[in-house]
C-alpha cells in the first residue's frame, strides 16, 4: 500500500505529520520508525534540562545573602544563651523580629522567653557575618522590634514600642570592624 500524494501545501503538512506520527501502515516500518521533524526539538529539551537544573544551585549561592529568620544558626545561638534571669526560662528559637543575614557585618534577631506569659522578656541576639556574637555586646534586653529604615549592613536599629503609650524609642548598634558598639538613640 502506498501513501496518498498530497495536492496542496496544507494537505502535505497534515500528511507528513500523520505519517510521522502513525506511518502509512503497520507494514511500512521505515515511516513508522523514522523520527519526524519534531523529534530533534524533543531531544533538545532534555539536553537543555541540566543547565536549567544547574541555575538554581548558582542562584542559591546568591540567595544566601538575604534575610533568613529560619537559619539554623539562629536556633543554635539561642540554645547557647543563658536562661532569663527573671523567669529562669530558656529563650524561644523563633524570632519575634529580625534581619539575620549571613553576609551582613551586623544582623540581629529578637527572641522572647519561652513562656506563655502575657508580656515575656525579650532580648536581641547579634551576629557578625552569620556568626553569633556571644560576648562584648551592649545590653540588648527589652527591645521588641527593628527599625529597618535606620538599619544598614553594619548597623542595626533596635526599637522598643511601649504597648500602653505606643511611643517608640530606637537605639542603634554598629559593627566597628572589631565588635559591636552602641552609637545612640535615633528618636
Amino acid at each position: 500500500m502506498r501513501c496518498a500524494e498530497p495536492k496542496s501545501t496544507a494537505v502535505a503538512v497534515a500528511a507528513l505529520v500523520t505519517i510521522g506520527l502513525t506511518g502509512c501502515s503497520s507494514g511500512d516500518s521505515t515511516a513508522s520508525k523514522t523520527p519526524g521533524p519534531l523529534a530533534p526539538a524533543a531531544t533538545k529539551a532534555p539536553s537543555s534540562a541540566p543547565p536549567v537544573a544547574a541555575a538554581p544551585s548558582g542562584a542559591a549561592s546568591t540567595d544566601q545573602c538575604v534575610v533568613n529568620l529560619a537559619a539554623p544558626a539562629i536556633a543554635k545561638a539561642v540554645s547557647d544563651l543563658p536562661r532569663d534571669s527573671r523567669s529562669n526560662q530558656g529563650w524561644s528559637p523563633e524570632p519575634v523580629a529580625g534581619n539575620y543575614n549571613p553576609c551582613a557585618p551586623l544582623s540581629v534577631v529578637i527572641v522572647k522567653v519561652n513562656t506563655n506569659a502575657p508580656n515575656p522578656a525579650t532580648r536581641a541576639v547579634m551576629f557578625h557575618l552569620g556568626q553569633f556574637i556571644p560576648t562584648g555586646v551592649p545590653d540588648t534586653y527589652g527591645f521588641n522590634g527593628i527599625d529597618d529604615s535606620a538599619s544598614t549592613g553594619d548597623t542595626v536599629a533596635l526599637s522598643y514600642t511601649n504597648p500602653v503609650t505606643n511611643l517608640k524609642s530606637v537605639v542603634r548598634f554598629h559593627w566597628n570592624g572589631n565588635g559591636v558598639e552602641l552609637i545612640g538613640n535615633t528618636r
